[in-house]
C-alpha cells in the first residue's frame, strides 16, 4: 500500500499534536477510505513503541488475529486491519489511537468530549492495619521503619521498602508453643507486602486481608484470605501451604500464585504461574493446576479449570498495571474503584469490552481521559463517585 507524502506528513502532525481540525477531517477521510479495516483503541500512551511494535511483530506472524491494544469491543462488528498499516505505524515509530461507535469510525481527537471532572482522586499506595494476636492495631503506613513489635519469640520489622518481615527471634517454637495470628488488612486505595516467617512471600491487593500463624507449627502452613493476594510460597515438602477463601482452598508446597477471592466477583480464581497447586471446593475432587492454568470456583462451589489463562493479565496489579482482555466495563471499574476508594454510579446499559493496559500510578482523571477516547462512555468525577453512560 502507497502511503501519499500529505498523508505521511499529516500523521506526524496528529501525532505530534500539533494538526488543525481540517487536517484531522482529511486523516478521518482517509482512514474511512479503507472499509475493511479494524477500528481500534490504544489508550495507554505510556505502553508506548517498544511494547508496541512488540506486539505488531506478534500480530504479523500470527496472520493479524489477535487484538493486543486497549480496545472497546461492540457485538457484532468485526473489521480487520491490513498488514500494510501496521508495517507503516512501525515504520514511522509511532501509533494511533482509533475509535468506533455504532455510526462512523475515526481517529480519535475529531469530535471527542473530555470526561466531565469536578476534582481529581490520586492513585492508592502501600497503606495496611496489623491487627495483633491481642486484638490491639498497627496503622503500617505510619510505623517507622524497624522492629515495630515483638510476640514471644518472634520480631516483626518495617524494611526500608515498606515490607513488613516476620523473623523467629531466638529459641524455635514447637506445636507445644501458643500460636499467635496476626491480620493485615489493605483498605480500598491500598495494597501492601509481607514476607512470612517461613520466607513466603505475600502481596495484597487493595480491599484484601491475610490472617496468619507469627510462626508456622505443625505439620501445614495455613492462611486465610478475602480479596485478592499474590503468594510466592517458600519451599517445604514436608510442610504444604494451604490457602483459605472460605468457601475455597488452594494446597501448594513451594509455588507462584495469584488467589482473587473478592466477594462482588463472579468467580474466585486461582491462576498459577510456577509449581502445581491442588484447588479445593465444598466436596468435589480437587482439580490440580499446572502453570499457565486457572481455575474458577462459582457461587455454587463448582469448579472449572481454563487452560492458556493470561497469567500477565492476573498479576498485572503486583507489576503496577491494569491489564485487560475483553473485560466488561463493569469489571474494569470494579477494579478501579477498589484502587482509587471511590464509588461506581451507572446511568444506562453499558454493553462494552475492553483489552489493553493502564498504568496504576496516575490520578484517576488520566485512566478515565484514556477509557474516554473510546467514544463510547462517558465520565463524570463527582467527589468521591464516578457516574459512568453510554455516549
Amino acid at each position: 500500500m502507497q502511503i501519499p507524502d500529505n498523508i505521511l506528513g499529516l500523521i506526524e502532525k496528529y501525532h505530534a499534536g500539533t494538526a488543525t481540525a481540517e487536517e484531522k477531517n482529511i486523516l478521518n477521510s482517509w482512514y474511512r477510505s479503507f472499509n475493511d479495516e479494524e477500528a481500534e483503541v490504544i489508550a495507554d500512551e505510556t505502553f508506548a513503541e517498544e511494547t508496541l511494535a512488540e506486539r505488531m511483530r506478534e500480530r504479523l506472524s500470527e496472520s493479524i488475529q489477535q487484538r493486543n491494544k486497549l480496545t472497546a469491543l461492540k457485538p457484532r462488528r468485526k473489521w480487520q486491519m491490513p498488514a500494510a498499516a501496521i508495517l507503516l505505524f512501525l515504520a514511522i515509530g509511532s501509533y494511533f489511537i482509533f475509535f468506533f461507535n455504532s455510526s462512523k469510525q475515526g481517529i480519535a481527537g475529531t469530535n471527542q468530549t473530555q470526561p466531565n471532572l469536578t476534582n481529581d482522586i490520586a492513585p492508592g499506595g502501600n497503606k495496611a492495619l496489623l491487627t495483633l494476636s491481642d486484638g490491639s492495631t498497627i496503622i503500617l503506613d505510619n510505623a517507622n521503619n524497624g522492629t515495630i513489635v515483638q510476640e514471644g519469640s518472634i520480631k516483626v520489622e518495617k524494611l526500608n521498602n515498606g515490607l513488613l518481615a516476620y523473623n523467629v527471634n531466638g529459641k524455635m517454637l514447637t506445636e507445644k508453643d501458643e500460636a499467635f495470628y496476626n491480620t493485615i488488612t489493605t483498605p480500598r486505595g491500598g495494597q501492601y507486602q509481607v514476607t512470612l516467617s517461613d520466607g513466603t512471600k505475600v502481596w495484597l491487593n487493595a480491599a484484601s486481608s491475610i490472617r496468619f500463624p507469627v510462626v508456622f507449627t505443625g505439620n501445614e502452613r495455613k492462611v486465610d484470605i478475602t480479596g485478592e493476594a499474590y503468594f510466592e510460597v517458600a519451599k517445604n515438602a514436608s510442610k504444604p501451604f494451604k490457602v483459605n477463601t472460605g468457601t475455597s482452598q488452594v494446597e501448594v508446597l513451594g509455588t507462584h500464585f495469584n488467589v482473587n477471592a473478592y466477594e462482588d466477583e463472579s468467580l474466585i480464581k486461582t491462576t498459577l504461574l510456577e509449581g502445581s497447586v491442588k484447588v479445593y471446593a465444598n466436596n468435589q475432587s480437587p482439580k490440580m493446576l499446572q502453570p499457565g492454568q486457572q481455575s474458577g470456583i462459582s457461587k455454587a462451589g463448582k469448579i472449572t479449570v481454563f487452560d492458556d489463562a493470561d497469567t500477565e493479565e492476573a498479576i498485572a496489579w503486583i507489576n503496577g498495571r491494569f491489564q485487560y482482555k475483553s473485560a466488561d466495563i463493569q469489571a474494569i471499574l470494579r477494579q478501579i474503584s477498589r484502587w482509587y476508594d471511590v464509588d461506581v454510579e451507572y446511568k444506562g446499559n453499558l454493553d462494552i469490552r475492553f483489552t489493553g493496559q493502564l498504568p496504576r500510578n496516575q490520578n484517576v482523571s488520566g485512566v478515565f481521559e484514556k477509557l474516554a477516547l473510546t467514544g463510547e462512555v462517558n465520565f463524570k468525577i463527582d467527589g468521591r463517585k464516578i457516574i459512568v453512560s453510554p455516549k
